[in-house]
């Protein structure tokens, strides 16, 4: 049975907010049920409460089947065009101006989904920014479904995936075709590096970054956890470094030390120096 008990609902609102602090409202039973019959096909399940009966027991490989069914993964190349246009005209010149003589660079994905957010910032490094080809670059991707991930680290695509976005001077320059599939070339591949990490739970002490892209993310989380996560983010910046969010999201009210910049038809928001 695919219908979810109330009793079972409330157990994997409780989960799922514990290991995502993703808000699952009382209108989402549709989508959870919906989203969880593949898991349940997946482990031979036979209805939902034979998954929380799981979950109870602390089945690890069930807990990440159904984690990776609630994340919403949606995501395409150059994704909303005007902040990929804020980095060209703007961010980016900025970065490079101030890091001259550091000749580093490094870009944060921090819900990169199957990896397209952070291959689009590199094939824009690459065809407009040439100069950083010998700066050390760090383009770093994380999320946290851990298939999303595997995915993004093989950087191979369907071509409904291709066709989100992609300008096909860029699918010339740098994909390979293999078979109904077309593969991002060893040179952008090489330079990115993508791991699975929760955002609400406590951040390590990583270095900093130059750009941290944090878009579409905080519309799933209480008021606590965006806190807690714009708050990791501003700590993750250098001074002078820029947050990226969504169009529906802001920092505002929440953290402060992030100087909102408007460019074109987005905002960026700016770590204010030390």
């Amino acid at each position: 049975m695919t219908t979810a008990t109330t009793e079972d609902f409330r157990f994997l609102q409780g989960f799922l907010h514990d290991r995502s602090a993703i808000v699952l409202g009382e209108d989402k039973q549709y989508l959870v049920e919906s989203r969880l019959l593949p898991v349940l096909q997946r482990h031979g399940a036979e209805s939902i409460a034979d998954l929380v009966r799981a979950l109870r027991r602390g089945d690890a490989a069930v807990e990440t089947s159904v984690v990776d069914a609630m994340t919403t993964n949606e995501t395409s190349w150059f994704r909303d065009a005007a902040p990929f246009e804020a980095l060209r005209t703007y961010v980016i010149p900025e970065l490079v101006a101030s890091n001259v003589t550091r000749r580093r660079l490094a870009v944060w994905s921090a819900a990169c989904s199957t990896g397209q957010e952070l291959y689009s910032v590199a094939m824009l490094l690459d065809s407009e920014f040439s100069d950083v080809a010998s700066w050390h670059l760090d383009l770093h991707g994380t999320d946290l479904s851990t298939a999303v991930v595997e995915r993004a680290r093989a950087g191979v695509f369907s071509p409904l995936e291709i066709n989100r976005g992609l300008p096909a001077a860029h699918l010339v320059r740098y994909f390979n075709r293999e078979g109904a599939r077309f593969v991002i070339s060893d040179s952008l591949r090489s330079r990115a590096r993508f791991q699975t990490f929760n955002l609400a739970r406590p951040w390590p002490q990583v270095q900093d970054y130059d750009i941290i892209l944090l878009r579409n993310v905080l519309i799933y989380f209480d008021v606590d956890t965006k806190r807690h996560v714009l708050e990791s983010a501003r700590a993750h910046l250098r001074p002078g470094g820029f947050l990226l969010l969504g169009t529906a999201e802001t920092p505002r009210g929440l953290v402060t030390g992030l100087r909102p910049v408007s460019v074109g038809a987005t905002t960026v928001f700016r770590r204010e120096e030390s």
